[in-house]
């Protein structure tokens, strides 16, 4: 029975993990589409799309739990949402950083970006929980960042990366840490449904705030059904309901080991969809990068 669980929790997280991973590449084939207009699609455009259609869908979840479920289905109390929604707003952050990162610069540098999670989340449980890492932690960051290194094609590289796709990168990095350290401590009692729909009101602030401050153009609803359904469906609607159910079954050391998933499909779906030149040395940084987790995540003690 056990290890039914366990299984059943590496393919929920392993499926979570690579639908995220599969994400960058549809925006960006997003924005080199054009629109009824004949403009291109705006960032505020794309993750409009993605959260609105995200919130319809996973409130219709979150109503079809309750009505079969009934009373056994425990409800967020007014606190629990304030705390979800505070949460969520860094959700929206991280899509705004990271969309807008790779307008910039490549879908296989920018996952790597992104992935810089792994120690920022070393680094801000340090600084919160005032407790030094593990030796094991400290090298597994050294790894990372040598991984990251090599993953960017920073010693080979010819073409000069953008410093505003690297910046917003690295604070969708920052931002996600956040967001993944404050959802596994914020109301874990109640479903993993309600938790996404309610962390995703708050990112939904956030995003129309960005929507009105930066969409210079009429907006183009076309966008809905074009691409938002997809990106929605790969960004805010599979992710965060098979993470949140998966975790729990497989643990965090697992589960984290699963998820980095994520960065190789990431990068072979810009190789193969957006043609990125992805070279032999960066994909050893990437199985860096992923060995690096493996360290971090893997009791060596017999216990």
């Amino acid at each position: 029975m056990f290890r039914n669980k366990v299984l059943k929790g590496v393919f929920l997280v392993g499926f979570g993990a690579t639908s995220y991973g599969m994400l960058a590449t549809f925006v960006k084939l997003a924005y080199s589409d054009t629109s009824s207009q004949g403009l291109h699609y705006t960032p505020a455009e794309v993750i409009t799309a993605q959260f609105v259609l995200g919130i319809i869908v996973i409130f219709i979840i979150t109503l079809f739990q309750n009505k079969k479920s009934g009373n056994r289905v425990a409800k967020a109390s007014s606190s629990d949402i304030k705390k979800l929604m505070l949460v969520g707003t860094s959700t929206g952050l991280t899509s705004i950083f990271y969309y807008l990162a790779v307008k910039y610069i490549p879908v296989s540098i920018g996952i790597v970006l992104l992935m810089q999670t792994v120690w920022m989340g070393v680094f801000l449980e340090m600084i919160l929980d005032k407790r030094m890492p593990s030796k094991i932690k400290l090298l597994s960051v050294i790894i990372i960042l040598f991984g990251t290194v090599l993953a960017t094609n920073l010693f080979f590289n010819k073409v000069e990366l953008d410093w505003r796709g690297i910046l917003l990168g690295l604070l969708a990095a920052a931002s996600f840490t956040t967001t993944m350290y404050a959802a596994n401590k914020v109301a874990l009692s109640i479903s993993s449904a309600q938790r996404s729909l309610y962390m995703l009101l708050g990112g939904a602030v956030i995003v129309l705030l960005f929507a009105f401050l930066t969409q210079k153009t009429p907006f183009n609803f076309d966008i809905f059904y074009k691409w938002g359904i997809l990106i929605a469906l790969f960004g805010t609607i599979i992710p965060p309901m098979l993470l949140n159910a998966g975790f729990p079954l497989t643990g965090i050391g697992l589960g984290s080991i699963v998820s980095a998933l994520e960065l190789p499909v990431s990068v072979t779906m810009a190789f193969v969809l957006l043609n990125e030149t992805v070279l032999l040395s960066q994909w050893i940084g990437i199985v860096l990068i992923i060995m690096a987790i493996v360290i971090m995540n893997v009791n060596f003690q017999k216990k």
